[in-house]
Order: C-alpha cells, then sequence, then structure tokens
C-alpha cells in the first residue's frame, strides 16, 4: 500500500511520507486531527485512513495537510478579480447569487472548495427557492467560479452539475404579433421616435444593440451594419451579449431611414431629442413606455421585446415560410436551438387556420 511512517529523532515526532506522483516526489503529513504524531499508533491511524480514501478515490493530500480552501471566501475573492472584466448585467447577476444563495449555503454547510461534488451541488440546487431559470443562474455563476479555480489548481477537477432537467425550467411562451398588428403598433409612436422601432423589426436584434449602435457602425456604401456594443445595466459595453461582432446587410425598407439617420451629426445613429443621457442615446425605460403607450392605444398587450424581435422571427417562418435553418441565418443565432422556439409557434399558427377553415365549413354547412 502507498505511503509510509518515519521517525524524526530531532523531534521525537512521528510523520507520514506520501509519494506524489505528479511532483515526483514525497509529501508528508505531520498532525492527525490538529495533534502532532508523537506517538507510532496515531501515524498508523493517520495512514490507514489516508490509504481508505486512495482506494474510494477521493484522495487529496490537501484534506490531511490542513491545507483548507474556504469556500466563502474563495467566492468573494474570485469574484473581485474578475468583477471589472464582467458586463454590468452580469456582475449584479453574480453579486446577488454569491450574497442570497451561495454564501449562505456554503457558511450553513462548511464544505470546503475540494468537497463540491454532485451530491453537494444538488443539495444547493435544492436549497435554491426560486423559479429554474433563477436557479440556473446560481448554478452558472457556481461554475464559473470552480473553473476558476480549476485553472488556479485550487481543485483537481470540476465536479459535474446537475442536467437541465433537474432544474425544471419552463421554456416560456413565444408571444408575438402578426405584422399587420405590428407595423400599427409602431404608427402608433411619435414620428420622430419611430427609426428605431423600424430597425427592431426589420433586423431582429436586440433593443441594447439598437441603443448603443453609433453612427459611424452604418456603411452607406455597403448598406450593411456593424453590431459591435449593447447595454447592460444602463451603461454602454463595448461588445454584444454573445461578445460576437455581427456584420448585417440593411433591410431594403429600412435604407431611407438610415440614411437619414447616417447623415445626421452625431455619435449615436438613433437619438432621443428629449433624452438626457450620453449623446442623447435611447434607454431601455424611455422606449419600454412609448411601445406600451402605442401598444395600448392598438388595444395589443404585447411588451416590447416579443412585440419587435419575437415578432419578425415568427412572422419569417409563419407568414413568409422561411425555415428554421434561413431564419437562424438572418439572425445570426449561433445555437440552431436557439431559432427552433420561434418553429414551435407555427404549429399555433396551423392549428387557428384550421380553426377558422372548420367554422367556416359548419358556417357554410348549417345554412343549408
Amino acid at each position: 500500500m502507498k505511503g509510509s511512517i518515519q521517525f524524526i529523532k530531532k523531534t521525537g515526532r512521528y510523520r507520514v511520507a506520501w509519494y506524489n506522483n505528479k511532483l515526483r516526489k514525497n509529501e508528508y503529513v505531520y498532525k492527525y486531527n490538529g495533534e502532532y504524531l508523537y506517538h507510532e499508533q496515531m501515524a498508523y491511524k493517520l495512514l490507514s485512513c489516508m490509504q481508505a480514501d486512495e482506494e474510494r478515490g477521493i484522495f487529496d493530500i490537501r484534506k490531511y495537510k490542513m491545507e483548507f480552501v474556504d469556500t466563502v471566501e474563495f467566492i468573494y475573492t474570485w469574484f473581485e478579480e474578475v468583477a471589472a472584466t464582467l458586463a454590468p448585467g452580469t456582475r449584479n447577476n453574480y453579486k446577488y447569487a454569491i450574497k442570497n444563495h451561495l454564501a449562505p449555503f456554503f457558511q450553513k454547510y462548511k464544505f470546503h472548495l475540494h468537497e463540491i461534488k454532485y451530491d453537494v451541488l444538488l443539495k444547493l440546487l435544492n436549497s435554491i427557492n426560486t423559479g429554474g431559470k433563477a436557479k440556473w443562474n446560481v448554478m452558472y455563476c457556481l461554475h464559473a467560479c470552480l473553473d476558476h479555480a480549476w485553472r488556479a489548481e485550487k481543485i483537481e477537477s470540476i465536479p459535474p452539475f446537475p442536467k437541465k432537467k433537474h432544474y425544471q425550467i419552463q421554456e416560456p411562451k413565444i408571444e408575438w404579433l402578426p405584422e399587420e398588428r405590428q407595423i400599427a403598433v409602431i404608427n402608433a409612436i411619435p414620428e420622430e421616435h419611430q427609426p428605431i422601432f423600424w430597425f427592431l423589426k426589420y433586423h431582429l436584434r436586440r433593443p441594447g444593440e439598437a441603443m448603443a449602435l453609433h453612427r459611424l457602425d452604418y456603411d452607406p456604401d455597403f448598406r450593411a451594419f456593424t453590431i459591435r456594443r449593447s447595454v447592460s445595466s444602463k451603461k454602454i459595453i463595448e461588445r454584444t451579449k454573445t461578445s460576437q461582432i455581427h456584420i448585417i446587410p440593411c433591410h431594403p425598407d429600412f435604407l431611407e431611414t438610415a440614411e437619414a439617420c447616417y447623415y445626421r451629426p452625431t455619435q449615436f445613429l438613433f437619438t432621443n431629442p428629449n433624452a438626457v443621457s450620453e449623446g442623447q442615446r435611447y434607454t431601455h425605460n424611455f422606449m419600454g413606455k412609448l411601445w406600451n403607450k402605442a401598444a395600448k392605444e392598438c388595444g395589443e398587450t404585447i411588451k416590447m421585446y416579443p412585440g419587435l424581435k419575437h415578432s419578425s422571427c415568427c412572422q419569417y417562418i409563419n407568414e413568409k415560410g422561411l425555415s428554421v435553418a434561413e431564419l437562424q441565418e438572418i439572425t445570426d443565432h449561433a445555437k440552431l436551438d436557439s431559432v427552433k422556439r420561434y418553429a414551435k409557434t407555427e404549429l399555433t399558427r396551423k392549428a387557428e387556420l384550421m380553426k377558422g377553415k372548420v367554422f367556416k365549413f359548419n358556417k357554410k354547412k348549417s345554412t343549408k
């Protein structure tokens, strides 16, 4: 069996020598349960525990050398180190997850960093009394932390995390407007504010990307936009949500508006003359109020994001006959699964059409 007992004459104590294959040298353990090894029997007891851990595949020399890494302390240290590199929205999400879930859990259950295994993660997941998506965000934060710990060689590996089914995430139903009704809402918005809404309708981008679009991000020669930044927690960030730069052609129906916005002497392509923000850029709050008021006037209850991006995506599939793959090419989604949810609405649309035809058929039949 691995390990050996050694007596040190100078101190009159024992130690356990354990060969580290990775370092190619012995490591030494001098204490057992916090006490020096003054008796050979105690040393053999320690060696027996170490060999038992080795046989079970859970051996970690740090456990016996008292080199424990406190989980809560490490999480806070990690967050301080990476906070500056995170988008404001992500930083706020991590801060919330640590303060309200991760720190309280690991303060209550004293698992050290190397002791976090699959069963501990399940215990943590079950302690989070929120919806499935919020649980996912908390666990994602911890995964990022453990990835950092692994790269810093604080742990030997990242434990497997619970599968997606354990989070009980319910996919929200896609709300969308047919194009005729969507256009009616945009037309109900004051004309001076319509350009940014038409851009979002035609180009299927996130509102934050439209707000952060600089005038020089539009190339009138190539008739294309470069999407390179966004807005997160009310601040401009120099990257998109996916950290990818997207070059998208200008929709033919938007060319005239794009040209007019481009030749204005402003920093941002779309400006709000009533704004007090830097460069008079639009904000989520202001745009949301404009949309909600216009939607109400048109008898609609749908919010801005589904009313624009979701609606335009669903229109391409349900009204214009595009395939899921073609829609993915237009939207620049990295994953096909992100686009497939729009295709699910196709069944709803078909059912509505079938219901309408059946109704007309029965009505016609009953009049005979």
